[in-house]
């Protein structure tokens, strides 16, 4: 049998849905084509043009302004501007034929049976057998789909729901139709996890699937919850928040951004439907959501919904909170709880769960009352929705962005205490979970040998997660594989002769105790081992370096100390340059300042797609201090042909950093030169990254690698660019663009990448460039300018320019 290969789709329907799934498919490289209907009338605009309802850009124009709203969005639905070269726009009326020549046809239109069953009757016509064929609905059920069609149609036919935005949720909801092909099943499974970067779960063909149906179960649940325990909304955010391992949006604010209608219009479809749920009274809409709907408070869209955003007379603005009692806006009131107190000290979410639920106030009964809630409600939806409870656990992470999935949050509090709590409130686990603890089985996961395994029902036995040979797992190889460790990292053995560093420290900041450890790494891997990955899976790969002890050495006025340290990384940077083992660096998440250098000097980078990568010092009043200057002369340099243009190229390397430019994925790094085409790479699955990082460090060691040798040749242009930089920064400070400050680290940036002061182009060493760096950097250390920044930075969270 043929392997099926996806080299372009059809997505018909080009609503924010639509567009933001043809924005994705363009972003791991697939041809789309983008189809709607052809209006119906024509607009003042078009009319003044003198155009009719037979001219193309009128025929093309719902499509065309749909994509355009699309990828003007933000968060941006594509990786790259450029990568929108990829779609195709039309209409379904002129380009309907054009779908015969493609490997995919979804369906992303209203999400009413009847339109569906329309487009699909038209789609027949043209479609070439064999071709996949899927509707991304959110709950229409899928059987009803594909009545009346052709036996290849339905054979091909499944759903696949993605969930908005398609580019950053990482849920890809697979649901059988009655005739669907268990191959098709596999291939989209295989899919979505290895091309689209998603979570694939096959699913069944119940009402809103399986994120959904636990997912708005869980908020509507709050919604009744806020009113019997007296809560305000913004307790509810606080509560239900990042404490718990949820997005910042929490609850409310979320349903804000999602939309009212939205969340009510999938509740109501599960309340019609699903009649014999046990809890379908939590579905019910609470009179302050119906309130709320007839009013079009429906969040961020008409501009209100629990949250409203208005202008102050001094012109700042200022976030109101709906007040559920009376039903009118008020000023937002900070939540605080004795509960939450006690989990400040507890970094890990997972080990917090225990704690919440022995709280004594409000909280606590919160926690008590929501945790036992949905684990009741999971526990019964086996084998209604799923047959496997994992896939319940990935849909959730995957799906609302949750750090753990309900079955996981059960492990961590204790299964059999989490059904003690569950009595207290009146409930009753499904008999399944009483057979479970029966049958010697104490936990709904296990890991053995580096693989996490589930309790599968039906034979009572632990069973190991399917699809996991493509992932190591750090959490699972951590205890067993431990070669080193101290306060700063940990490194893990992943075998085949290949060793990890991970970061350990908060945010993943680089200080001495993370140098220390990565210099130990690379001992470790020259003396052992074949190759060296510099990687971890917490939510950013690295924030950069501690400046609170920049700001303390500073501060204290200990340059010598400061000096060493600078040094230190430094020197750190060039060992992973000029080791005699190939160094992967495995950036994804945010990868700023040191975190970027350490990228920017390993022999290969495997980032992940959402990576956002910057050299950001200049924020806090420094320049890149941990060779991020001097890398990008030296890649400026790398760039540089004869004439006029070496200036360009190395003025574009200087702003880069002086504008602290960030990338917005890992494609737009490749622009910025933090990534190297022909060298770095990107992986679109984050679960996938470490391994393919490993992969490659055994690739490059299977190669002959040999230790790099140390650069001598670099050009740097001297006073010929330095007066470029200086009449710049001039003219910009004049016209009140920067501060003084501003342009008292530009020059400085200015002195390192041109190479100081010499009169005429000249071939210098690394280190020259790093001694130069190194002198700048603790120059300006020495300004009060900085030493505020670098304050502020530490107490609001945030970068200050003065």
């Amino acid at each position: 049998m043929s392997k099926r290969r996806i080299k372009k789709i059809a997505i018909i329907g080009s609503g924010i849905m639509g567009s933001g799934i043809a924005c994705h498919f363009a972003n791991i490289g697939v041809d789309v084509l983008l189809l709607d209907i052809v209006p119906r009338e024509l607009t003042d605009k078009e009319k003044a043009k003198g155009l009719t309802l037979e001219d193309k850009v009128v025929r093309n124009r719902l499509v065309n302004d749909a994509l355009t709203a699309s990828l003007k969005s933000k968060p941006s639905p594509i990786y790259n501007q450029k990568f929108a070269s990829r779609i195709t726009t039309g209409n379904l009326e002129d380009d309907i034929a054009k779908v015969a020549d493609v490997d995919w046809i979804m369906e992303v239109v209203v999400e009413r049976l009847d339109i569906k069953q329309q487009v699909f009757e038209k789609l027949e016509k043209y479609r070439t057998p064999g071709t996949l064929i899927t509707s991304n609905t959110s709950g229409i059920p899928i059987k009803f789909m594909s009545e009346g069609r052709s036996e290849d149609f339905q054979k091909h036919f499944c759903g696949t729901h993605f969930f908005n935005p398609a580019r950053y949720l990482k849920l890809f909801e697979i649901i059988p139709g009655p005739k669907t092909d268990k191959a098709v099943l596999d291939f989209l499974n295989e899919y979505g996890e290895k091309f689209l970067g998603k979570t694939s779960v096959v699913a069944k063909d119940t009402p809103a699937f399986i994120g959904n149906r636990i997912g708005i179960f869980s908020i509507q649940s709050l919604f009744h919850a806020v009113k019997d325990l007296d809560l305000t909304i913004e307790e509810v955010d606080k509560l239900s928040g990042p404490v718990i391992g949820r997005p910042k949006s929490a609850t409310f604010r979320t349903v804000d951004v999602v939309g009212l209608d939205t969340l009510v219009h999938v509740a109501n479809g599960i309340r019609e439907n699903c009649p014999k749920d046990e809890r379908l009274e939590l579905f019910e809409l609470p009179d302050f959501i119906n309130i709320m709907m007839e009013n079009k408070w429906l969040g961020s869209k008409t501009g209100q919904g629990f949250y409203k955003k208005v202008r102050k007379e001094d012109g700042s603005s200022e976030i109101l909170s709906l007040d559920l009692n009376t039903l009118e806006y008020r000023p937002s009131k900070k939540a605080k709880f004795a509960t939450l107190e006690l989990t400040k000290t507890v970094d890990k979410v997972v080990d917090r769960f225990k704690i919440l639920v022995k709280g004594k106030d409000k909280a606590g009964e919160f926690y008590r009352k929501s945790f036992t809630a949905l684990f009741a409600y999971v526990s019964n939806r086996i084998p209604e929705i799923t047959d496997e409870l994992y896939k319940i656990d990935d849909a959730m992470k995957a799906g609302f962005g949750w750090e753990h999935g309900p079955f996981q949050i059960w492990d961590a509090i204790g299964v059999e205490k989490g059904i003690e709590l569950m009595k207290a409130e009146g409930l009753e686990p499904a008999a399944w979970v009483n057979d479970m603890i029966a049958s010697g089985n104490t936990s709904f996961y296990t890991v053995k040998e580096g693989a996490t395994y589930f309790y599968d029902i039906p034979s009572k036995k632990q069973t190991k997660v399917p699809g996991q040979d493509a992932f190591i797992i750090l959490d699972n190889i951590r205890k067993t594989n431990e070669v080193f460790k101290n306060s700063g990292v940990v490194v893990e053995d992943l075998g085949d002769g290949i060793l990890n560093v991970e970061f350990q420290s908060k945010m993943n900041t680089i200080g001495g105790d993370v140098l220390a450890g990565l210099n130990k790494a690379i001992d470790l891997a020259e003396k052992d081992f074949d190759g060296l990955v510099v990687g971890n899976q917490g939510p950013n790969f690295s924030v950069g370096a501690n400046i609170g002890m920049i700001f303390m050495m500073a501060a204290e006025q200990e340059y010598d100390e400061l000096n060493m340290a600078i040094k230190y990384f430094q020197d750190t940077m060039m060992r992973m340059r000029y080791s005699a083992i190939p160094t992967i660096s495995a950036p994804h998440g945010m990868a700023l300042g040191g975190g970027c250098e350490i990228s920017l000097h390993a022999d290969k980078v495997v980032a992940a797609a959402e990576t956002y990568m910057g050299l950001v010092e200049f924020g806090v009043g420094v320049i890149p201090g941990g060779g991020g200057s001097k890398e990008m002369a030296l890649r400026a340099q790398d760039l540089f042909q004869k004439g006029d243009v070496q200036l360009n190229i190395l003025q574009e390397h200087f702003l880069t950093i002086g504008m602290a430019k960030v990338s917005t994925s890992a494609y737009e790094a490749f622009d910025l030169n933090l990534l190297q085409e022909g060298k770095d790479i990107v992986v679109v699955n984050k679960d996938r990254q470490i391994a393919v990082a490993k992969q490659h460090a055994r690739l490059m060691a299977d190669s002959g690698y040999t230790q790099p040798v140390r650069r001598d040749d670099i050009l740097v242009l001297g006073k010929q660019a330095l007066g470029m930089f200086l009449v710049g920064t001039d003219s910009m400070q004049d016209s009140n663009y920067i501060s003084e400050h501003d342009m008292k680290i530009a020059n400085k940036l200015a002195y390192v990448m041109a190479g100081g002061d010499l009169s005429e182009p000249t071939r210098v060493t690394e280190q020259y460039l790093l001694d130069l760096e190194r002198e700048a950097f603790l120059s300006l250390c020495t300004e009060r300018k900085t030493l505020e920044r670098i304050q502020h930075m530490l107490t609001k969270g945030k970068p200050l320019r003065n």
